[in-house]
């Protein structure tokens, strides 16, 4: 059985990490891709291309769901090493990693068809 302290602590966890993730509606206009960066396993190289770099995003979103569904896995067959706080954490990290994988591609959908709109 989870006592209420842990609970708290798991709760205040993830209240932290949205606030990390959502700062406020003043920074949405200048996107954070130093943070975005750091916690998609994405390196800031100059010689890497564009293709790679939108693929390491996608498999860093990737892992983290395998994980997170590992952990899952494991959590279920009574793997008395895996709790559930840490179950949970992982697949809100999955959730958040994939939410704003889709906010990039969204925007760059946008930008593209913003680029195929212009007249010559």
């Amino acid at each position: 059985m989870v006592d209420k302290g842990s609970i708290d602590s798991i709760l205040s966890q993830i209240k932290a990490m949205r606030t990390d993730a959502n700062p406020g509606i003043q920074s949405i206009q200048a996107p954070r891709i130093d943070k975005l960066d750091s916690s998609m396993g994405v390196s800031k190289s100059s010689s890497t291309g564009f293709g790679d770099l939108l693929k390491n995003a996608i498999d860093s979103v990737n892992k983290e769901k395998m994980q997170a569904k590992s952990l899952s896995n494991s959590y279920q067959m009574g793997d008395p090493a895996v709790d559930l706080p840490q179950v949970m954490i992982q697949a809100q990290k999955s959730t958040i990693a994939f939410e704003a994988l889709t906010q990039v591609r969204n925007r760059l959908v946008r930008a593209y068809e913003d680029v195929m709109n212009m007249g010559i």
